[in-house]
């Protein structure tokens, strides 16, 4: 079986969060088009409405009039989105508006002191459980701080310069390395006195309000990347990206690819709304495997559990290293795809932070504990496509949390 055609892609996952929530700081009406269809991006809309910013449909497009922020009269259900909670913690810390974050089992469990810190460190006044969902954010006046993150995090860079917008002076993040910068490029087009130097993002407190939006939405590279693997180890394959988002903090897992050999090459690229763009062709090739190093991390965090599935098909021994972050997404990941590979047969060690793969491994069928977690059920999805037997997913379900037409599109193109 291989994996032939064309395929475009909903929105970015990271970049259609911000657009939402940039345009409801922004005067007058914005429009965005190819908005991510996933749960997590409708979980930013729908607390953003219970924050009083009107948002609409129109054909294809989404309508966001901006500018008014009210206290919520229910708590706001975060869903299973992390962006969703870490983000919004800091832009309605900024706007001063009292609300209570709530969301799923899954969101329950993770850390948001890395979110809490700064802000309080700002003057939020907040009450939490432990550090954990459910927290409640009080109006408070916030002040201007000079944060050194203790690591890469889009998430807590984002939430900071966000409330900085609400600060009475200016507000600096030091990443120890650059994290996607989505959130600077966007909030620079749209007229926010933010300045970047080296690691370092500095963002003074609005004072007139934001240019309104109009934007596409590139396709999501995290969401791609489970395609140009599936080309990448099936024997025949030849695929077509359409219009994928190239932004050079996002392109980690192609720059992988190539390194490991596959057939790779960007037919087209260009630039909207400051985000470089391309349209890419995948082929089948024998891999060779690759050590990925903690400064490579941030740039293909989202994108590991596919790339071990990679490291399995590959010539060597693959090594991930400085990926304590996996610990703490939507599940405990390094465990994730080490337990449900060994399941598969493959030859894989876990490590605190992260794995070693010696490849390359004929995979057999299996049962797949998910834990839930989009990304792995995707991923072990694209390792079915090389087993033998059947890979049976426990919860196919949540890949709806990026991409409800995940299974749909991949039947679609094997052939």
């Amino acid at each position: 079986m291989a994996i032939k055609g064309e395929i475009s892609f909903p929105g970015d996952k990271s970049i259609s969060h911000r657009s939402l929530m940039f345009a409801a700081l922004a005067d007058g009406e914005s429009r965005i088009s190819n908005l991510s269809t996933g749960a997590d991006v409708q979980s930013t809309r729908k607390c953003l409405e219970a924050c009083g910013i009107k948002i609409w449909d129109n054909g294809n497009d989404v309508i966001v009039k901006g500018r008014k922020f009210s206290d919520p009269n229910l708590p706001l259900d975060c869903g299973n989105s992390g962006t969703t909670t870490r983000l919004l913690l800091g832009l309605l810390a900024g706007q001063g508006i009292n609300a209570t974050f709530i969301g799923d089992e899954s969101l329950s469990s993770r850390p948001m002191n890395r979110i809490l810190d700064p802000l309080s460190q700002m003057g939020l006044k907040y009450k939490s459980n432990n550090g954990k969902l459910p927290i409640t954010i009080y109006r408070s006046e916030l002040n201007g701080i000079k944060y050194d993150s203790p690591v890469a995090s889009a998430q807590i860079k984002s939430a900071v310069l966000l409330a900085g917008l609400g600060a009475e002076k200016d507000t600096s993040v030091t990443e120890p390395i650059l994290s996607r910068d989505h959130t600077e490029k966007m909030l620079k087009g749209l007229g926010a006195n933010l300045t970047s130097n080296g690691l370092t993002s500095t963002i003074s407190p609005l004072t007139t309000t934001l240019s309104n939006l109009n934007m596409t939405v590139p396709g999501d590279p995290s969401t791609a990347s489970f395609f140009a693997a599936a080309a990448a180890i099936t024997p025949g394959s030849e695929i077509i990206l359409q219009n994928v988002l190239r932004n050079p903090t996002r392109i980690g897992f192609f720059d992988t690819l190539q390194k490991m050999e596959a057939g790779i090459e960007c037919l087209d690229q260009w630039e909207d709304s400051g985000e470089s763009i391309g349209t890419l062709k995948v082929t089948h090739q024998s891999l060779n495997a690759i050590t990925i190093h903690d400064d490579e991390v941030p740039s293909l965090i989202d994108e590991l559990p596919i790339i071990s599935i990679l490291g399995t098909q590959a010539q060597g021994v693959t090594e991930v290293r400085g990926a304590e972050e996996l610990r703490v997404k939507e599940c405990d990941r390094i465990h994730a795809i080490c337990k449900n590979l060994n399941k598969m047969g493959a030859d894989i060690r876990e490590l605190k932070d992260g794995f070693i793969i010696n490849g390359p491994t004929k995979l057999k069928g299996a049962k797949i504990e998910t834990f839930h977690d989009h990304r792995i059920a995707m991923a072990f999805t694209i390792a079915g496509l090389v087993a033998d037997g059947d890979v049976v997913l426990d919860f196919p379900e949540c890949v709806s949390i990026s991409y409800p037409e995940f299974f749909n599109q991949l039947d679609r193109l094997k052939s």
